[in-house]
């Protein structure tokens, strides 16, 4: 993650008063990777950006990616790498996107539908969740969509297995 100089750094201490925990906690959650920090010698601070990628993740958003919007034909994309995704929204230039892996269809093949972003790829890893299963899919970037363990086997879906990643452009939370 890039720290923009714009980017507000706060203590483990700030960021317990903003979450109503102690700071203890605050340093345990650093420790375990659950919040992102910088070290600055022996101090401990937390970006604006780092404090917000963990509340995205505590709502179930783990799709999370840095972008550049772009215009073109009076359509708004966020540029991943290689990647294009169709977004709505009103912000310019480099932002942050996120996409919650349960508003992510699989298919195994292309239909007609309202959905703009349409992005074939390869599965790479699997987890199962009890009667659910995280999928990650490579599509120039690695996204995540959760489905049913019964779609996963009526689908045959295994690592390799080619599929298209497709989701609303509303799906797409875009955020500074």
């Amino acid at each position: 993650m890039n720290l923009l100089t714009e980017d507000i750094l706060s203590t483990p201490e700030e960021i317990a008063q903003k979450l109503r925990i102690t700071k203890g906690t605050v340093y345990e959650m650093i420790k375990r990777g659950e919040l992102e920090a910088h070290r600055i010698g022996r101090h401990i601070r937390i970006s604006q950006a780092q404090f917000e990628i963990y509340l995205l993740q505590t709502k179930g958003y783990t799709n999370i990616y840095e972008a550049t919007l772009v215009q073109e034909n009076a359509e708004t994309f966020a540029n991943i790498g290689p990647v294009k995704i169709y977004v709505d929204t009103p912000l310019e230039g480099k932002v942050k996107i996120s996409i919650r892996p349960e508003n992510i269809i699989l298919s195994k093949g292309t239909f007609i539908s309202s959905a703009r972003n349409i992005h074939k790829g390869k599965v790479i890893d699997t987890i199962n969740e009890d009667s659910r299963v995280l999928v990650s899919v490579d599509i120039g970037i690695t996204i995540k969509a959760l489905i049913t363990m019964k779609s996963l086997i009526e689908m045959d879906i295994s690592k390799g297995t080619e599929l298209y990643v497709i989701f609303k452009t509303m799906s797409v939370t875009v955020y500074k």
